[in-house]
């Protein structure tokens, strides 16, 4: 398969930096040698976003902070997403924190519209990422991104590349969520998004959340965007992440969860971000997004 890795050092998104440096961490951590392993060509592999550093930046609006650029960024991102899906190459976007998907899912809902497919996104997040500048607690963007892109928010968010919604909330399955402000809760419950939280994961254990994860999309749509947030994964394993939140997923649920939706076939582009080296421990986080992607690109233990 030909991979189009793009690289996001974005941390605009985010009130806690150095998740810029997460793209260079994941190539450290050995990501071109693990996808030439699988027989997988990086066809390109590089960044499309130029803009100035979060320092020399104004934050502006304090319900949508650094707006501005990161509205340029990821418009220059999904310029690039929707070249690579165009061709059927397997876009995979690093990040970075999460507003990232916000030119991810532009990007994708541009290609998948003209080939007439209909898009379904697993988010993979301690967090919904569902809230507006009216009920946002901090005014961080990456806490906006998905509601953005499902059309709930500001016009420079919502209609970011393209006017049109990109993805319909219907089409959205969450997995191992656990820290969601109240009316960010109540704006996902009237979207009608699907969600499993860590409770349900403890309840029905994660074979069985999978199992109807993969009939929800199997019913509904034809290609899958993964967007995995590694603060999905407890912080016993992965703590090199902007937000920790304790009780989240095993490293062995990441991985099945990955394993499967590979099994699918229906997986045809994916974000890995937050991943924080200035808080990791020995490139820990960076090395098991590694192993994640791997998984979901077909490798297996046996």
């Amino acid at each position: 398969m030909n991979i189009h890795v793009l690289e996001m050092p974005l941390d605009f998104g985010a009130s806690r930096h150095g998740s810029d440096m997460g793209p260079s961490a994941i190539r450290l951590a050995g990501l071109r040698e693990k996808l030439v392993a699988l027989d997988h060509t990086a066809t390109k592999y590089y960044s499309p976003m130029s803009i100035h550093p979060q320092e020399y930046e104004n934050p502006g609006n304090p319900k949508a902070k650094y707006l501005a650029p990161i509205v340029k960024a990821c418009t220059q991102l999904a310029t690039q997403v929707e070249k690579a899906a165009d061709k059927g190459e397997f876009p995979l976007i690093l990040g970075g924190d999460h507003s990232v998907v916000l030119g991810s899912l532009a990007g994708l809902s541009a290609a998948y519209k003209k080939q007439g497919k209909k898009i379904g996104v697993l988010y993979v997040d301690a967090h919904g990422d569902f809230n507006t500048c009216d009920i946002t607690l901090s005014g961080n963007i990456h806490g906006m991104c998905l509601s953005a892109s499902c059309g709930y928010g500001i016009p420079e968010l919502t209609q970011l590349y393209n006017p049109e919604t990109k993805i319909d909330p219907a089409n959205v399955c969450f997995v191992g969520l656990r820290d969601v402000d109240m009316k960010e809760r109540e704006l996902m419950k009237q979207a009608g998004v699907r969600a499993y939280t860590m409770s349900d994961i403890d309840r029905k254990g994660i074979n069985a959340i999978i199992t109807e994860v993969k009939q929800f999309f199997a019913q509904r749509v034809d290609v899958i965007h993964v967007s995995f947030d590694l603060d999905a994964i407890d912080p016993r394993y992965c703590p090199g992440v902007g937000i920790q939140v304790p009780g989240g997923l095993s490293s062995r649920e990441a991985l099945l969860l990955m394993e499967e939706m590979s099994d699918t076939g229906m997986v045809c582009s994916a974000d890995f971000v937050e991943v924080n080296p200035t808080l990791d421990v020995q490139n820990q986080t960076a090395k098991m997004t590694v192993q994640l992607i791997a998984r979901l690109l077909g490798d297996r233990l046996y």
